[in-house]
């Protein structure tokens, strides 16, 4: 695939880094940005090479979210051609959400609109200490609309009600508060923070940690009820039955080191 808006690089851990590659726009995303995204994730989700995502940016700012041109031209589009470009968007979100591996969120700069949306996304998100954000949308006449339910997950509906009618900028120690980060560290220490967090999973079982994404995302906001309960047995069930479950008992068990990690020097 042509990437023109994106750079992918895959080290030989398994740590795949998607940087969004508009930096002479803040990396704002096109209808063209966003079918080379959704294009890249597909690629990276079906890669078995990749263990975790990072998703980073190049430039001053992480993203100022839609595109100023790309904006006007649906001004001038009718009501189905901009319900396409809306699935497109809702589309990205949603493969980002459901990446089968675990996600970080990368963030320096500003993350304004759509790209809040990104950053609710990911599993885990870390941002450096100047970094801002904005849910900016109703400034010009528009809703978060698309982003909405991964923004308000995050946020909760109380917040929600504030940021998406203010449109107030508000720091990364505010989004921390609310939910939205992680982590806040200085800009030379981003880099290591997301490495860091990656060390962490890669110690992990990789169709464990799928199968927690999937259990959040099924199991998350619903009424505790028997179908609730018998998910979360036949779940546990299914792990320990596992070839990764079963290796990892064993593991612990015989007190060496499974076998998704690779041998210390010492063990050979």
């Amino acid at each position: 695939m042509n990437q023109v808006y994106t750079q992918v690089t895959i080290d030989q851990r398994g740590v795949a880094n998607l940087v969004l590659n508009r930096p002479d726009v803040h990396n704002a995303f096109d209808d063209l940005m966003i079918a080379e995204l959704i294009q890249v994730l597909d690629k990276l989700a079906s890669n078995d090479q990749v263990k975790v995502l990072l998703l980073s940016a190049n430039g001053k700012n992480f993203s100022a979210g839609a595109d100023l041109n790309w904006m006007r031209s649906m001004a001038e589009k009718d009501y189905e051609q901009n319900l396409d470009d809306a699935n497109e968007l809702a589309t990205l979100m949603h493969k980002l959400d459901k990446f089968p591996k675990p996600t970080i969120a990368m963030v320096q700069g500003a993350a304004f609109g759509g790209a809040v949306g990104l950053v609710a996304c990911c599993d885990m998100a870390i941002a450096t200490d100047t970094a801002s954000f904005c849910l900016s949308e109703v400034k010009i006449g528009l809703i978060p609309a698309v982003i909405s339910p991964y923004v308000m997950r995050a946020l909760g509906e109380r917040q929600s009600r504030r940021y998406f009618l203010t449109a107030e900028r508000f720091s990364a120690d505010t989004a921390k508060s609310l939910g939205l980060l992680h982590e806040i560290v200085s800009a030379t220490e981003l880099t290591q923070k997301a490495d860091t967090l990656a060390e962490q999973l890669l110690q992990n079982s990789p169709a464990a940690m799928s199968a927690a994404k999937a259990l959040i995302h099924n199991i998350y906001n619903r009424k505790i009820s028997n179908n609730v309960v018998a998910h979360t047995t036949q779940a546990i069930a299914e792990i320990r039955v596992s070839d990764e479950g079963q290796e990892g008992l064993s593991a612990f068990l015989e007190k060496r080191r499974p076998n998704w990690l690779p041998s210390k020097p010492q063990d050979n």
